[in-house]
């Protein structure tokens, strides 16, 4: 059995080029793995991008009080905020401090461009259970009745065409990792093939030294394997560098709504963990074909 197993060792040197950059499947599975790292930090960044969403603001409303006189605008404020705080559903209430308000219209007006006359609607953000955020017409009608001049504006509501946008997205991201990964699984096919019939002589005569189909689908595997490791790799180095240069410009830009789309750490997990599945589907791909195309041989 051991000499047995040293010329299949011997023979397995002869059936692949011996280095594992020397065919074109290596750098097309590092394209592939490259692209596939992509598509999918754009989806985990977008999934977890919808849930903050959700979590933060899908349920969140504003009450604006529309009011020219000053002293009439934060008294009917304070009374908005006293009707809504004890209200069923309502978790927070917060008025947003004026300075707050004139740093959110700064990009618009530019820094000092709003006028001492100038009225700027009192805002106050009120936080709501899922329950409570269905049905608004009870809170609705405590603010109308403490602040005429107020109005309740459903966050969810405009947002969710940029809810529905993201989730277009992140479906897109999926069918792109799918696509990915039916590439890869054809192209190790392709290269299976290729090897097969280029080593078809070495293969018979592997099978007359008693080479079962197994033993010799075993050896195109491993060869696969480390071409699938090498690309692989490689693939996801370059993409963890794309990702954190993205990244990092991102930051500097210092938008909140950019930013909720970056990656979470726990999803790099599944990112380091695609070349490990790359390995493991040349393998199961390259087996499967090696094995068919040799019964079909005898």
């Amino acid at each position: 059995m051991r000499a047995d197993a040293r010329k299949f060792g011997t023979a397995e040197k002869g059936l692949l080029p011996e280095g594992r950059v020397a065919g074109p499947m290596p750098w097309v599975i590092a394209i592939m793995m490259f692209l596939t790292v992509l598509a999918a930090a754009a989806g985990l960044g977008l999934a977890g991008a919808a849930s903050r969403f959700d979590a933060q603001i899908g349920t969140r409303i504003t009450i604006q009080v529309v009011e020219a006189n000053p002293d009439l605008r934060r008294a009917q404020a304070a009374a908005a905020a006293r009707a809504v705080q004890n209200l069923p559903g309502v978790t927070a209430v917060r008025p947003v401090p004026e300075t707050e308000v004139q740093r959110l219209l700064e990009p618009w007006l530019g820094a000092g461009g709003l006028e001492s006359d100038i009225p700027v609607p009192a805002l106050i953000d009120v936080d709501m259970t899922a329950e409570a955020h269905r049905s608004l017409d009870r809170l609705r009608g405590a603010v109308a009745a403490a602040a005429p001049a107020a109005r309740v504006d459903d966050n969810g509501q405009w947002l969710a065409p940029l809810a529905s946008l993201i989730g277009a997205l992140k479906w897109l991201a999926v069918g792109l990792v799918l696509l990915m990964v039916g590439a890869t699984a054809a192209t190790v096919v392709l290269a299976a093939r290729a090897a097969l019939d280029t080593h078809r002589g070495t293969i018979e005569i592997l099978h007359l030294m008693g080479a079962t189909d197994v033993q010799v689908a075993r050896l195109f595997q491993r060869r696969i394997a480390l071409d699938a490791l090498f690309g692989g790799l490689l693939g996801f180095i370059l993409a963890a560098l794309v990702l954190i240069g993205i990244g990092e410009r991102v930051s500097a830009l210092g938008s909140e709504l950019l930013g909720s789309a970056a990656v979470p750490a726990p999803a790099w997990g599944v990112l380091v963990a695609l070349p490990a599945f790359g390995v493991f589907l040349a393998m199961l791909v390259a087996r499967l074909t090696i094995l068919k195309a040799l019964g079909r041989m005898l």
